[in-house]
């Protein structure tokens, strides 16, 4: 992938609990349609991230600068990005056409406009059959597909993922990488993607941020981290864990 265009700079992003630093003076670039993952152990920082990018989080200190916009104080609404939650964040009382028109008729947009902005999304997601049942009628992976939607009809610059696919079984996860991967090429669409998973993050990915306590330590394409990890942490968390995960693929099928 060309980088061209910057869409985000974080710069110098500070976040503290009480006395516990969650992220330690970050600084990073992410391109207009680029696919970057965040990945590295839980508790390292990464979703914390994520909340202060989209805004349900304030920094204590650093800038988010968005298409030459300093939005790091702006509230999530005026941030045109959208989010995919881990568990969905579905209303259990509505349909799959009234979660995915809701934000939409939250902006007073025509009754005629948001039923084909909903019905050509439904579509892209492959939920036609779907439309009318309620989110206790669809399995993990078409509510995540629901969810996804629901960020997608705002046609939002940027997608934030917050581990979508920890729930779901392994051949739902694939369907929904193809998804994901599918309509980030075709829309030309920004999305950081939260993972502890590194096959997920590989698989998907233009370019990696692996994170520890807080800190960023590489932000490089998949083969710039797979082949010159720049410490012992990437290495192991990511190398050593990758080829092990091959290793067990080889001997299940031999």
């Amino acid at each position: 992938m060309e980088y061209k265009n910057k869409i985000i700079i974080a710069n110098n992003l500070l976040k503290k609990y009480g006395n516990k630093i969650v992220l330690n003076s970050i600084s990073f670039d992410i391109f207009k349609g680029e696919f970057l993952s965040v990945l590295g152990p839980s508790g390292c920082g990464k979703t914390t991230l994520l909340r202060c990018l989209i805004g349900i989080e304030f920094l204590n200190s650093g800038t988010i600068t968005k298409e030459n916009k300093d939005i790091t104080r702006l509230p999530p609404q005026q941030r045109n990005m959208g989010i995919v939650f881990q568990n969905y964040a579905l209303f259990p009382n509505m349909s799959v056409y009234e979660n995915i028109a809701y934000a939409l008729k939250a902006r007073k947009i025509d009754k005629a406009t948001i039923d084909e902005k909903v019905k050509s999304i439904v579509k892209d997601v492959a939920l036609e059959d779907h439309i009318n049942k309620k989110p206790r009628q669809l399995s993990g992976g078409q509510q995540q597909r629901v969810a996804i939607a629901r960020s997608l009809v705002l046609n939002p610059d940027v997608i934030l993922f917050d581990e979508p696919m920890s729930a779901l079984d392994t051949d739902i996860k694939m369907a929904l990488r193809k998804l994901i991967k599918r309509i980030q090429i075709e829309r030309k669409m920004t999305m950081i993607y939260i993972t502890h998973d590194q096959e997920e993050a590989f698989s998907l990915s233009d370019r990696i941020m692996v994170m520890k306590d807080g800190s960023i330590q590489q932000l490089g394409t998949p083969k710039e981290i797979y082949y010159n990890p720049t410490n012992s942490f990437v290495k192991e968390f990511i190398v050593d864990n990758l080829d092990e995960k091959v290793r067990l693929i080889q001997s299940s099928i031999q």
